[in-house]
């Protein structure tokens, strides 16, 4: 028996303000921004409140100040959040036949078949209750016969809401929608369609494909098959990462080269504290390297398997005195560690000492208990100054 296909789109609302307010409800109906706070800072999440004003992910942060200046401005915390999406992941993945995680607070779920026992909106509503009851957290779904029109759908839905668009009426919900609506139409698109005479999807399903294809290339042919409401996408079920990492742009470009390894050491410590507190070890160490020209650089090394600081330190050091040749101004670097296995740290008769080890475990139990930036190594201290110091530093 074939069924019509059943995929539901999820998205927790507001994800960063949320897990915000879930800790401190003192920031409940505020206007709350979080995101970088020196001159190059940019929204990463903004509350409902902020956006009344103009407010939107990926602004300049000084832009959304003048916009809205009473707002409250977190730098934000992604160890939490990383922590409530694995919550959200894990109620999901109890229920869930099969599903996608497509970001770190973005699902897909295809519950094809389903209607044959269950009512797939009814399904879903109980999931979004069930998200809400085991972590605090809001969340609104949309439900159609593919992707793109589920993930339109739960924008419209959006906050806290639920939408069902059935089958035969997908280009009758598109049809009067702005053509940013859709996904994958970013500013350069929009403001093309725009200067054609293009704001809704309506219009745009009715240009002729050669006629998009001119002028956008193999881009013309999707934005011809997403206003139509088409998209064949599969679900792809959902698969552990297999690499970590952690990068910073600096406010200004350094040449502060003890700073800057203080930095990736830090990096370093919390990448392999990650590993170990996952369970897993790495097999490729990359540093990247950023100019103030905007060049960038990478250099990798493959190693045996290990969650050991000290190694992937000195490996990290090493990678950083290889890259770093042009003895330019810097403007971002960053750590990944790759090539991720499930697997526990294995004492290295070698590299490890008593007083490492215990080092380690104790470093271990203070971050899992009170947050990885409770205890950090003395080399590190002086980044956490500076990181105190910097929102304060004229501009």
């Amino acid at each position: 028996m074939i069924f019509d296909r059943a995929i539901v789109h999820m998205d927790l609302d507001s994800f960063f303000v949320s897990v915000e307010c879930l800790k401190n409800s003192k920031f409940l109906g505020k206007p709350l921004l979080i995101g970088g706070k020196s001159n190059r800072g940019v929204v990463a999440s903004c509350s409902y409140e902020a956006r009344r004003f103009g407010v939107h992910s990926a602004m300049p942060m000084k832009m959304a100040l003048r916009l809205c200046p009473q707002a409250i401005v977190l730098k934000g915390d992604m160890d939490s959040y990383s922590r409530y999406s694995r919550l959200v992941t894990d109620v999901v993945a109890e229920d869930a036949p099969v599903f996608e995680k497509s970001s770190i607070d973005e699902f897909y779920l295809d519950l094809t078949g389903m209607d044959r026992y269950f009512g797939c909106f009814k399904w879903s509503l109980e999931l979004k209750q069930r998200i809400l009851k085991e972590t605090g957290l809001p969340i609104s779904f949309g439900v159609s016969v593919n992707k793109l029109v589920s993930k339109v759908g739960t924008g419209e839905a959006k906050p806290d809401g639920a939408k069902e668009i059935h089958r035969g009426s997908e280009k009758g919900f598109l049809a009067p929608l702005a053509v940013k609506k859709i996904p994958g139409v970013g500013k350069e698109t929009h403001k093309k369609l725009s200067f054609m005479g293009v704001r809704t999807i309506k219009t745009l399903s009715e240009i002729p494909l050669k006629l998009l294809v001119r002028e956008f290339g193999k881009h013309g042919r999707a934005l011809s098959e997403k206003s139509n409401a088409i998209d064949n996408t599969p679900v792809v079920p959902y698969t552990e990462r297999k690499s970590i990492s952690k990068e910073r742009t600096f406010s200004e470009d350094t040449l502060d080269i003890i700073m800057i390894k203080a930095l990736i050491t830090d990096m370093a410590d919390k990448l392999t504290f990650e590993l170990r507190n996952s369970q897993k070890l790495t097999s490729c160490v990359t540093v990247k390297i950023r100019y103030a020209d905007f060049n960038t650089y990478t250099r990798q090394r493959r190693i045996p398997y290990t969650a050991n600081d000290n190694i992937i330190r000195r490996h990290v050091l090493e990678l950083f005195d290889q890259l770093y040749e042009r003895r330019q101004l810097i403007r971002l670097v960053g750590v990944k560690l790759s090539g991720l296995v499930h697997g526990n740290y294995q004492i290295s008769l070698f590299d490890d000492t008593v007083e490492h080890i215990r080092l380690m475990q104790e470093m271990d139990h203070i971050r899992r208990r009170w947050g990885s930036d409770a205890i950090s190594r003395a080399a590190t201290m002086d980044v956490k100054v500076r990181e105190y110091v910097n929102p304060f530093q004229k501009g």
